[in-house]
């Protein structure tokens, strides 16, 4: 009964993120689909996903507790924190910090996941927006 539950507020939230993705417009197209193309194809996978959830015919779940709800919820608020940023600080350095932030939560060693936020953060970004032409917040790296 929990996953219907979730899927239904999953779906309420999908709605009203669909209506703001439909509202992204910009001055001049510079991409054929435009800038709401992709935000509203993820919604409809996430609509996809929560009808599944809400008719599949399902046992019951068995949600997490304890340290496991801690890291999740921890989680979470790391994702949070990088859509907030993401803007100001950029997308390399946003990125780095939700690597790093997130390899500790699991365990992760210091030094490797500073390495591999370093790597992700600049790698990600020169993937999407040198060679794919995605354009992305340069943040305080790039201006």
């Amino acid at each position: 009964m929990s996953d219907r539950i979730f899927a239904v507020l999953w779906l309420l939230l999908c709605a009203g993120m669909a209506t703001v993705g439909w509202g992204i417009s910009t001055e001049f197209a510079y991409e054929p689909v435009g800038p709401r193309a992709y935000p509203l194809l993820i919604l409809a996978l996430m609509v996809a996903c929560s009808c599944w959830l809400l008719f599949k015919p399902g046992e019951a779940v068995d949600w997490p507790r304890g340290a496991l709800l801690k890291k999740v919820a921890v989680m979470i608020g790391v994702v949070l924190v990088y859509a907030l940023i993401f803007e100001t600080a950029g997308f390399a350095v946003a990125t780095a910090l939700m690597t790093v932030a997130l390899g500790r939560l699991f365990d992760g060693k210091w030094l490797h996941c500073a390495v591999g936020g370093v790597v992700m953060g600049v790698a990600l970004f020169y993937f999407f927006d040198r060679l794919l032409d995605v354009p992305l917040p340069g943040g305080v790296l790039l201006g």
